[in-house]
């Protein structure tokens, strides 16, 4: 079956940086535009960051523009987040999700939180001021 394994969150201070990754098994990697959205407690599930199948497109939301940075590595079925000048307000759990764009164009990017297919069980990523 399809699993999304995040890994990398834990406490960071103001400032500093993370480096989320997401092992991705079950599925074949390349056809599957990928995303992170986070969860702060008592908050919507939104959307980080979303990258094509290739790698080539991405798109960052507004908050983390210039800050966060999506990556992928087909070789290793593995998509990262690496969180840059990290703020109390990025503290949230962080969950890796996977759409099936096989039959889409190559630079599509899914950004409803509905058109995914899988999700992670989440990683916490907490930053203190």
């Amino acid at each position: 079956q399809v699993q999304l394994v995040e890994s990398g969150g834990g406490l960071v201070q103001a400032g500093g940086s993370l480096r989320l990754s997401c092992a991705a098994s079950g599925l074949t990697f390349t056809t599957y535009t990928m995303g992170w959205f986070r969860q702060a407690p008592g908050q919507e599930r939104d959307l980080v960051a979303a990258i094509s199948r290739s790698g080539a497109y991405t798109l960052d939301a507004d908050s983390v523009k210039g800050r966060f940075t999506i990556s992928r590595d087909n070789a290793k079925n593995t998509v990262y987040l690496q969180m840059n000048l990290l703020q109390p307000e990025d503290t949230a759990v962080y969950y890796c999700t996977a759409k099936n764009a096989a039959y889409s164009c190559t630079n599509y990017l899914a950004t409803p939180r509905k058109d995914y297919d899988y999700w992670g069980q989440g990683t916490q990523v907490t930053v203190s001021s």
